[in-house]
Order: structure tokens, then sequence, then C-alpha cells
């Protein structure tokens, strides 16, 4: 479509500004309607920094030990590689660098184009072609110069980075002014970098592209209206395309990248770029504190305390996108106090807590426990067990049935099942490889979707039943036991109808198969377990119509919760006698007589220690679930 072909102005959309780090703020911006002012379709990602706040350090890439000017200048690394080996808590892709090969192992030595000073220290000079710049000094004092040329000094200069040209000055957007210049001023993913007027918000940006019906990409002055939009007074084009990631250390320690990188969709891996800008920043601290988390098999116990009255709610989920929230306790409190409820044994958590009071919302930064787990375990499918395979799209669900006909079926082969059409061969880091699968014939890249089918039998039904997964899968998947659909890897989420083209809407680990899917599933799906011989039937669908491999193999242990009651017991304190027990996810309850009538003690009551009141008869205590 034209640059001016639309007939109405877009309303772009910002979503909330969410904490992420102390003075570090992160949101999502979308455009999925076209005008004049914003004409691709684009979802940007973007970090806010306060440089008001003393903790904030800035690193671009550092100097590498044998360093030589225009040549051997920094350690080519991924910026998820950059995170997790610097220990920066966010990460984006920065100037241009040499050589421009995207995917060389981590550590190549790279000469990056343009100024960088990392800590003081130069890293590359200043060049005529790369002379858009960012720079600080130790106080983290900003400006953007918007041609650096001829070089100003760089007396004072703690932290720089290159970026192409400006987009953004004083507040004018001059985009427009690159239109039809062709190549880097096409539509793009895109990287920039922004500053407030008053020089105290630094922004980062990132907009995802060549993703058709997600994000298309941006133009220069659609980037510099983002910018402007979100408070940037001047900004300037960084390097962008497939190398534009913004990569982020979550609550686990590893990284975790915000943007879909249009490199990974297209080659299943993040790009080595040589020039990174990373931050350092404290976890948050403010208006939630004291947060204590205890978890048992299938519940957990949360508490915070807050400096004023306020209301509680917790947000959770097996991944960071959470997807699950308790009521909203609307009673005023300083003292929080909440059970989580029907969680899956022996699984990671991530949640979030939520307190409102006076009209202001206060959002905690993401934490994590891990549930629990008194299973008997039995191991059916092995990781590396035999499946019988097809290529043929299945245009019902006739395939997942335990009496469907598969002997015309290849196999049963062994796990992993794989397919790899690289010029360079297959990723060694994806193992075991044991089954190469056929590839589409007419595109010569791998089928779409591949499906696979096995058997394994059960003595009886267990109760209470949990099936823990444990797979290597690229990218997405639909798993059936004995014909019932139980869990969606990666896919559009249900009731959503899926066909055999339907694409996957994400990807394991740098886009393959090098990193396990781990995951539990409960009842009501455990229930389509039966004694006998039982049929697992999995889809496993690409993310990439192009996409260069696909990968499949998948272990199962079926587990029969064993749930110990937790022990209640009377220890000393120092007021007095307390009741104490260790597991979370229980209520305390009491009653007058152990026949009840048993009522949740006031608070509620979740967590140990709990100080025994003073009472003129006897008072019975119990724990519940």
């Amino acid at each position: 479509m034209g640059v001016g072909g639309a007939a109405a102005v877009a309303d772009p959309a910002l979503g909330p500004w969410i904490p992420l780090f102390r003075g570090v703020d992160h949101l999502v911006a979308t455009n999925d309607t076209r005008g004049t002012d914003f004409v691709n379709r684009m979802v940007a990602y973007v970090l806010r920094m306060d440089l008001n706040d003393p903790d904030l350090r800035f690193l671009p890439s550092p100097r590498l030990e044998n360093y030589i000017p225009n040549s051997r200048e920094a350690a080519g690394m991924t910026v998820s590689r950059y995170v997790k080996v610097q220990g920066v808590q966010a990460a984006i892709n920065a100037g241009f660098f040499r050589p421009g090969e995207y995917y060389l192992p981590e550590g190549t030595p790279m000469a990056i184009n343009g100024l960088q000073i990392s800590r003081g220290e130069l890293v590359s000079p200043a060049t005529f072609d790369k002379a858009a710049c960012l720079v600080m000094d130790e106080a983290n004092r900003a400006q953007i110069i918007a041609t650096n040329w001829p070089a100003a000094p760089t007396n004072g200069i703690w932290t720089a980075v290159a970026g192409d040209y400006p987009i953004l000055i004083a507040g004018e957007n001059i985009g427009r002014r690159y239109l039809g210049r062709g190549g880097i001023h096409d539509v793009n993913p895109r990287t920039a970098i922004g500053l407030s007027e008053d020089r105290r918000h630094l922004y980062w940006i990132v907009i995802d592209g060549r993703q058709p019906g997600y994000s298309d990409g941006a133009w220069d002055y659609e980037t510099a209206g983002w910018l402007k939009l979100l408070g940037a007074h001047d900004g300037i084009n960084m390097d962008g395309g497939g190398s534009s990631t913004m990569s982020i250390e979550d609550i686990t320690g590893n990284p975790r990248r915000l943007n879909q990188s249009s490199a990974v969709a297209d080659s299943g891996k993040e790009r080595t770029v040589g020039s990174h800008l990373g931050v350092f920043a404290r976890p948050l601290e403010g208006f939630i504190h004291q947060i204590v988390a205890l978890a048992d098999d299938d519940a957990a116990s949360i508490t915070w305390k807050t400096p004023l009255p306020a209301t509680r709610q917790v947000e959770y989920g097996p991944t960071p996108d959470l997807g699950f929230q308790t009521p909203e306790d609307t009673t005023l409190r300083e003292s929080h106090a909440v059970r989580l409820t029907g969680l899956q044994p022996g699984t990671g958590y991530y949640f979030r807590l939520i307190s409102r009071e006076g009209g202001n919302q206060h959002v905690s930064n993401d934490q994590f426990l891990t549930t629990l787990s008194f299973f008997n375990t039995n191991e059916v499918v092995s990781l590396t067990g035999e499946w019988r395979h097809f290529t043929t799209p299945q245009a019902d669900a006739g395939w997942t049935l335990p009496g469907y006909d598969d002997s015309g079926w290849s196999g049963p082969d062994p796990a992993l099942l794989w397919v790899d059409t690289r010029s360079t061969g297959p990723n060694p880091d994806v193992q075991p490889k044991a089954t190469e699968l056929p590839r589409d014939s007419g595109t010569e890249f791998p089928f779409i979707t591949y499906y696979f089918r096995t058997r394994f039998p059960l003595p009886q039904k267990p109760e209470r039943a949990t099936l823990f997964f444990t797979g290597r899968v690229d990218d997405g998947a639909l798993i059936h036991l004995n014909g019932r659909e139980i869990y969606r890897l990666r896919m559009d989420p249900a009731p959503t109808p899926i066909a055999p083209d339907t694409l996957a809407k994400g990807f394991a680990c740098e886009g393959d198969a090098s990193c396990p899917d781990e995951f539990s599933i409960g009842a009501p799906e455990s229930d389509a377990l039966i004694a006998g011989e039982n049929l697992l039937a999995v889809e496993v669908h690409n993310y990439d119509p192009h996409s260069p491999d696909a990968t499949f193999g998948l272990s199962l242990v079926v587990g029969e919760a064993q749930s110990p009651p937790a022990a209640l017991q009377v220890e000393s304190g120092p007021e007095g006698p307390v009741l104490a027990w260790a597991r979370g996810g229980f209520l305390l309850e009491q009653a007058s007589s152990p026949a009840g009538p048993w009522a949740a003690v006031d608070g509620p009551v979740i967590m140990s220690p709990y100080p025994i009141p003073d009472s003129l008869g006897p008072i019975y205590y119990r724990l519940s679930k």
C-alpha cells in the first residue's frame, strides 16, 4: 500500500506502563489499522528509563581484551546472550557492525561502525557515515547529537552509541525526508533510541516487522512518530532489520526476548550482533513489599504488605504471560494474604501482585515459585520412544482416535524425529537426533504440519492423575490423548480451530529445539486416561512456512497424587505459644468443638506462625484446603 493511500488517520494504541525494574518501565504499542500517520501494521516494544534514578548504569558492548581498533573491538553475541553474560537487566541491539554475517559463533570479534564508548573507554571512534549519537556522562546526563561530525571531543563521555541518522530533532519528525531512498529507509523492523526534552527519560523502542498479519515494520517517519508519541524530543535510528531485538532478565535470572524477532521467525536463530546497549537496574521496591510465597503441591500461600490500606489480587500462570488471576479482594488492609489453588504439582509459576488504594494501582515486579510434588510416577513414553508419523494433512480428528488404522503411516521410528534443510547442516545442539523426516518436495522446506502417534499401556486408571511432559518441539503442537485434545503448545488458544496449514504462534529457545519444553496437565484433561492401551497423538506445526527445520520428541510421565496432610504443631514463640506448619496453600480454621462448625481464622491466616490468642474456653484448630 502506498504511503498516502489511506483515507482515515489511525489511532495507535499504547499499552499501560508496567514497571520491570527500579527506573525501568515497559509497554507494548500496536497499530492494527491504517491511516496517513501510521500506515503499517506495527507492534512496538518500549522500555522507558528514568535517568534520575541513581542506580541505573548503562553498558554498551565493552572492548575486547585483545582490542584492535577498527578490527577486533567487541565480542559479537546475541542480545539475549549479552543479557546473560554481562548480567544486565535489559538490552537492545545498538549500532552497526562488521562483519555483516548474522549467525557467527558467540564471542566472534567484531568492529563497530561509529562512536561507541563503554564505561569511559573508547571502543570505536566516530565516523562520518554513522554520526547520530547518544552520549551520556557518568551521572547519566544524556544528549542526542543529531550529526556528530566533525566528531565532538569524547572527554567526559562515559556512555556512547551511534545510530545511522536522526529521525526526531527538537520535537520535529524528520523521517519523511528519507522516503524514496530505499534500502534501510524502506519498511523494516526497527530499533531506535529517544530522549525526552528535559533529558530525564530515555526510550528504547523495537518495532517488529516482516511478519504479515502480525507486524509489517515501519517507515522512518513512523518510528519517529512512535518516539514522539511516547514522550521523546530527539531520536535516532539504530541498526534494525533482523537484528532488532529487546531482551530482559526474567525472575529466574535467564534472558527473555520481549519482541518477536524476524530473524528468529525466518531462521530459527537470534542474530549475532556486534553492538549492544544494556542497563543495570535494581529490583522494584515500592508500595508492595515484604513479599513471601510458600508453595504446596496444588496450592500456594502469598503474603505482602503495603504502607497504606489497599486491595489485593494476584495474577499468575506457568509462563511470563501469566493468564490467570484471583478475584480482587476490595477490603482495605495493610497486610495481605492470598491463596492460589488448583495448581499443578512440581510446576513453576510466575506471579504478580496488585494492590489499589485511593484510585492508584500498584503492581509488583514478576515473582516466581515452584510447587511441590508428592507423586508415584510411571514413565509411559520416553523422549527417545518410537512414533508412527505422517505428513498428509488430516482434515478431521479421526487420526487421534485409538481405533484409527495407522498401518499406512511410516514407522514406528525412534525420536528425536527431525528435518533440517539448512545448507550449513542441522543444528548440532538439537539432540538426540534419531529419525530424519521427509521434506515437502514442492517447496523443499519442511511440511507445515507433521503428525505422530504412539501407544502405551496402563494396568489401571490412576486417581488424581497428573501428566508430566518433557519435549523437544519445533515449533508448536497440539496434543491429544485417546481422541481428546488436552494441550496446546505455542498455538492459538482453544476453541480456535487448528487447520493443517495453521502456523505456530511462537517457538522454543532461539527458534529451535535445543532446550526442552516442560509442562504438566491435571484434571479434567488427565481424565482421558483409561485402563489398558492408551493412544497419544501429536500434531507439530511450524512457525513459518519457510522455516528450515522441524523437530519432535516427547516423553510422558503419569503421576498419581499422594498428598500427605500438613503437620500442625504448637511451638514456643517470643510472646507465648504459636501454631506452626511448614507448607503453603493451607487455610487455618477454628472451632469451639471438634465437630464444628469450622470457620476461617480472621485474616485469613494462610501462613505460619500464628500466635494463639487467650480464650475463655477450648479452641480447636485445623488446616484445610
